[in-house]
């Protein structure tokens, strides 16, 4: 255990989500950063440190934790401990329908969205993590793997034009055959970053951490076992320190990302194309949908807005207004 010598108050949330103002500096407390996570088993870095870790539970039954969480624990042994109070966070990116939310990590600089020439990527996904980025001040990086499959590599990038068009940077790479190319181009854009990894399961995460993380399949065994996830091994959210600065967060691939917790206002700043327009609606809470005098929609007839992108505004303003009956 750190010891401390000069208290510091602050305003953190307890383990069930509650602001209140806490001394972290209690001789039974300990600072630590959460690098694991699967159901309410939580791995805890003492001290940040991410070669001693402490398997932690929250306190209570509603648990708020995130991966990349600072967090304050009180030990119950060498190895365990309590989650008592979660530190103010940056940004919590997660995803959600009317029944439940999923959390993917806190404390972020940057989302990785990885795509594939093959398997067929879901653009609707796509365009939700990137909606998600945007609400969260989250600097996006699209990554298509497997150029090396070249019968697949024009579709894929004529797919991602209109995301180039909008201003979205995408990098193409083969991780699997060209390594070293890849591990350049990703180390110099994750350094010093706390990043999240996103993708559809088969898109090449895996691949990815394996060439960015020295024994990273040797981490993960031992975290799987230190959660008591057992075999499960893909299927918790775990952050791993780069090898120069920053820190990669891969969390299980998913088919499907609900923003059921966007506000409209949220929303309709999300999408880039939208914001130099919403000042020329003519009502100020125009929901661009059907209202005269949309500045949204009139660039939606003319071109100047894709159809497939407005959709998805429209579904996600759907979604954000359902309520469990």
């Amino acid at each position: 255990m750190r010891s401390r010598s000069a208290p510091a108050r602050a305003v953190t949330r307890d383990a069930e989500g509650a602001d209140r103002a806490c001394d972290a500096t209690d001789a039974n407390r300990v600072d630590g950063l959460v690098v694991a996570a699967h159901g309410r088993h939580y791995l805890v870095a003492r001290g940040g440190d991410t070669r001693v870790l402490v398997q932690c539970f929250p306190r209570g039954k509603r648990s708020e934790v995130a991966v990349g969480d600072r967090v304050v624990y009180e030990p119950t042994s060498a190895d365990q401990g309590v989650i008592v109070e979660i530190g103010a966070r940056r940004n919590l990116l997660y995803r959600s329908d009317q029944y439940k939310s999923k959390l993917f990590a806190a404390n972020l600089d940057q989302l990785l969205i990885v795509l594939a020439t093959e398997p067929h990527f879901s653009e609707d996904l796509l365009g939700r993590a990137l909606v998600a980025a945007e609400a969260n001040a989250l600097a996006p990086l699209i990554l298509l793997n497997k150029t090396d499959i070249e019968p697949a590599l024009e579709k894929a990038r004529a797919r991602l034009a209109p995301y180039r068009a909008l201003g979205y940077e995408v990098l193409e790479l083969s991780i699997r055959t060209r390594a070293d190319e890849a591990r350049e181009t990703l180390g110099t854009r994750l350094a010093g970053h706390s990043t999240l990894l996103l993708g559809q399961s088969g898109m090449g995460k895996s691949t990815l951490v394996n060439l960015l993380v020295p024994n990273a399949d040797a981490a993960t065994r031992e975290i799987s076992t230190a959660l008591g996830s057992g075999r499960h091994t893909t299927t918790f959210t775990r952050l791993y320190p780069l090898p120069v600065s920053g820190a990669l967060i891969d969390s299980p691939g998913f088919q499907e990302f609900g923003l059921h917790h966007l506000t409209e206002g949220r929303l309709e700043r999300a999408f880039p194309e939208f914001r130099p327009l919403l000042a020329d609606c003519r009502f100020y809470n125009c929901h661009h949908l059907h209202e005269p005098g949309c500045a949204i929609l009139a660039a939606l007839a003319d071109g100047r807005i894709a159809r497939e992108r407005h959709a998805l505004y429209a579904q996600l303003v759907h979604e954000a207004n359902q309520t469990v009956r």
